[in-house]
């Protein structure tokens, strides 16, 4: 297993922290490649209970459907991310385009 010179142990710390916190998160891996390094991490859309959340804005006369408005557009999207170590060492985070 070749790495590159521009990759020290501080950066590779610094991934694998990050890889960790997206796994707690409930993001799976899908592609791994050490070398460069990079992941490819994916997080399925979670299902929301419409019939609480409709009960809930009645109940509250309206003001429980921002909290359903927001949960709707954060957690029914598939999301996949991009995890790497650029050329310089640095460590960043880039939305994939959903397939």
């Amino acid at each position: 297993m070749e790495i590159y010179q521009f990759i020290d142990d501080k950066n590779l710390d610094q991934f694998h922290k990050m890889l960790s916190s997206k796994i707690r998160n409930g993001f799976v891996i899908t592609e791994h490649n050490e070398k460069l390094p990079y992941v490819v991490l994916s997080k399925e859309k979670k299902e929301i209970n419409h019939a609480l959340h409709f009960v809930l804005t009645l109940i509250t006369l309206g003001f429980w459907s921002i909290v359903w408005i927001y949960l709707m557009l954060t957690l029914s999207r598939k999301k996949d991310i991009l995890v790497a170590l650029d050329e310089d060492g640095n460590l960043f985070e880039e939305k994939c385009i959903s397939r």
